[in-house]
Parts: C-alpha cells; structure tokens; sequence
C-alpha cells in the first residue's frame, strides 16, 4: 500500500467508517502493547516463582527503571504527531528527515541514560531499607537491562513512524515474533534449563535487552526495506544532525514525555516508600500493579491511536472529525474499563495466584486488585484524552495537570493515608485513586476548551 492509498483509507465522513478505521488501527497497536506489556508481566511472574526475593527485586528494579523508560520514550514518541500532520498536510518529502533526526535524538537519549544510571544506580538501591538479596537481584537486573537501552529507544521512533502511517499491523506483527523469544529466554535464564545459567529474577533483565535488540533489528529492515515506509527513504538519505528538527521533536516530545513521565513516576514512587513494608507486600502489591499495567494497556492504545486519527484530521483541518474520532476512543475506553473492573472483581483470586504459589501473598495481591478497580475508570478517561491533545499539538496544559494531580495531589494524600490511618499500605492505593480523578476531570475540560477554539479559529479563517 503507498501512502497516498493509505490516506483515502484514513479519511472518512461516516460515523460507522470511523468507528472501523479506528478499529483498524487500535486494535494492532493494542495486541502491540499488550505483548510488550507480557514481557513485564513474564519478567515478574516468572520470577515470583522462583522466590518472593527475585519477585521484589525484580519489582524494586521495574519501578525505578519504568518511569525512565516511558518519560524518554514519551519524548520520542512525538515523532508520531508530527508524521501525522505532515501526512495530513501533504508533505511527504519531510517525513524521512524527520524519522531519522528522531533516530539521532533517541541514541543521545540512550547514551545520557546510561551514563546517570552509571553514576546514581548503587547509591539510590543503597539508600532504600531493602533486604540484601532484594537489592542485588534489582541491581544487576537493571544492569543487565541497561544494555537494551539504546535498541529499545531506537524501535520506539521507528514504531511510531510505522505508527504514524496508519501501519499499526507492522509493529504488531514484530511484537508478537519477539514475544516467543522473551518467554523462552525467561524460562533458560530464570530457572536455569537447558545448561543456561540459574539466574533467578537477573536473568529477566538478559532475556528483556536480548529481546529489545531483535525487535530493533527487525524494525530496521521493515523500515529500510519495505513499502509503504521504503519509499521515504529513511536510511537511505542519511543527513547530519540537525538542532533544529531536534528542538521541533523536543518542543512536541518533552511535554508529552514529561507528563508520561509523573504518570508512571509516581507509581514506582508508592512502590519505592512502600520498601518500609516487608517482603511479602511489596510482593502483592507489584504483582496486582502489574496486571493493572497489562489492563491499563486498553486505554493507553486508544491514546496512542487518537494521537495518530486526531493528528491526521487536525493536519487536514478536518476538525469536526477530529472531535468525533475523541468521543468515539474516549467512550470506548469508558466502556471497556467497566468491562475490566467486572473481571477483577469475579476472577481475583485467579489473578492473584498467577504470581505466586504462597497463599499469603495471593490473599494480599486479591485485595490490592479491588483497589485497582478505581483507578482503571480515571485512566480511561485520562489516557485517551491525552493521546487526543496531543493530536491537536497542544502538549503543554497537559505536563502541568499530569504533575499537580499526581505529586501535588496524589502521593501526598497516599502518604498521608497510608501513614496515618489503620489501611497502611493500601493508603497510598487511595492516593492514586484520588490524583487520577482529578487529573482525568481537568484533562478532559482542557480537550473541551482546545476543541472550541478551533473551531472558533475555523470560523474566523472563512469569512
């Protein structure tokens, strides 16, 4: 398919015509999150069952690695607005220099990452009250983690290029071939089969960098190799760096990495101050984070979708289907998180027992997930609201409600909570509850207020 086949098919004036091209492309990005979610999810399943200490230190080191990851990759996912409006706007001869000083931004990215964690890793797992075997599972699982670093912010840019152009299969398809690979790494290194070395929750962070690299490698040749994304020439035009498309990636690509950032920050926070509970909660407590994360994959795939359909009906200056295309993914993922909550509540105890054999720790995670039920309804009015602003190019507003709903409002009422009152740990769950829902209201007034006045602007452009 070339791209201008690909944009008759992305636009459209039927409501039932939106509802299927925003099928067409959530559902891959969907299947994409999910199976990138399940390497989390087999990170730390897996190594609960080798021990409660690999599960919390494994724990320890995804909380203090993923905020990093998903504010960073937030920055450079701002490639995908920007091939959006460009695809809407018809100037298909930018779309390869863009990529490709995306490209240059995410090694810099890599690099800077590398060289902090090298410096503050030890003294930060050295400062936390965390049992011995705890912190030095966390601490050379994120070491071997840090040599995937630099092929997963590389497959972040070209996936939102691919992304962008309405390809959403592409990245699913690579995904789910690497997907495989992760479990059976898992398996080798965790537990030690086949002559592999018995590495326990460690061997999560080998297999995770091994998989990040082929995952990078396949994107490469999808990208430079075949059409529809051969044609814009990514590799083949090879340019130096310029400051000047890194500072209009950045000026899109910071807020949004930002706001992601105090988003998922302020989870690996609670679960950093709950280091003062012993072992077996912070065990529960990850266990029922995780699986929130994988339902919370539901949202942040229509977000990513709207970011894409919104920006390219923006570009156009379609504006009336833009606002469709954010009531259809904001409703839809109203609905699918009331879904969600109905399945936590039925099947918990089945959840909890994917993570561990130890009744204790099921007992607690089951309670943790009820909890869980809360937040999901916030985060589907939030996420898709976000990935909506950010098809309008407004990233901004978005940075601020993200930072005083979550560390102005959240974490204090969490700590005060859990501090003060007999819940304990469950205290700083309340908090999150309480940050995400006023996040989600002031998120989708500003979506009101930024729609208005385009369509204000709209009319003064035609008389």
């Amino acid at each position: 398919m070339n791209s201008e086949a690909l944009q008759v098919n992305m636009t459209t004036t039927r409501f039932s015509q939106k509802v299927k091209q925003f099928l067409i492309i959530f559902l891959p990005i969907f299947t994409t999150q999910i199976a990138l979610s399940a390497m989390s999810f087999f990170d730390t399943n897996m190594s609960g069952k080798f021990s409660p200490a690999d599960l919390a230190g494994v724990a320890i080191g995804t909380s203090l690695w993923m905020p990093v990851q998903t504010g960073l990759s937030g920055i450079l996912i701002g490639i995908t607005p920007v091939v959006s409006h460009l695809l809407g706007s018809k100037r298909n001869d930018q779309i390869g220099h863009s990529v490709i000083q995306a490209l240059y931004l995410g090694i810099a990215v890599s690099l800077a990452v590398l060289a902090i964690g090298a410096v503050v890793l030890t003294p930060i797992l050295n400062g936390m009250p965390l049992e011995p075997r705890v912190a030095r599972v966390a601490l050379y699982f994120l070491s071997a983690l840090a040599f995937g670093i630099i092929p997963l912010f590389g497959y972040t840019v070209l996936r939102s290029f691919m992304d962008a152009l309405g390809q959403t299969r592409i990245t699913m398809f690579i995904t789910l071939v690497s997907l495989p690979v992760n479990i059976l790494l898992n398996y080798l290194l965790i537990f030690g089969r086949w002559g592999f070395p018995q590495l326990g929750g460690v061997g999560a962070g080998v297999a995770t960098a091994c998989t990040y690299w082929i995952i990078f490698l396949i994107s490469i040749f999808f990208v430079h190799r075949i059409e529809p994304f051969a044609q814009y020439g990514v590799f083949r035009r090879l340019s130096g760096i310029s400051l000047g498309k890194w500072k209009e990636l950045l000026k899109i690509g910071v807020p949004i990495g930002f706001a992601t950032f105090f988003e998922t920050s302020i989870f690996a926070a609670v679960t950093l101050m709950m280091s003062r509970f012993d072992t077996i909660t912070i065990a529960a407590h990850q266990a029922a984070l995780n699986f929130a994360s994988t339902l919370y994959m539901l949202p942040v795939s229509i977000c990513m979708a709207l970011t894409i359909l919104v920006g390219y009906e923006a570009g156009a200056g379609r504006l009336k289907d833009a606002k469709q295309y954010s009531l259809l993914g904001i409703g839809g993922a109203i609905v699918l998180s009331l879904l969600t909550a109905v399945v936590l509540l039925v099947f918990g105890e089945q959840i909890a027992g994917l993570y561990s054999n130890e009744q204790e720790v099921i007992a607690l995670t089951q309670h943790f997930l009820i909890y869980a039920i809360f937040f999901q309804i916030s985060d589907a009015i939030a996420t898709p609201t976000q990935g909506a602003l950010r098809g309008y190019k407004d990233v901004n507003p978005a940075l601020i409600i993200t930072f005083v709903a979550y560390w102005i409002i959240g974490l204090p009422v969490g700590y005060i909570t859990a501090t003060y009152t007999a819940l304990g740990a469950f205290g700083y769950w309340i908090g999150l509850i309480a940050g995400l829902a006023v996040g989600a209201a002031a998120l989708l007034w500003r979506l009101f207020l930024v729609q208005r006045k385009a369509a204000v602007r709209m009319i003064e452009q035609s008389r």
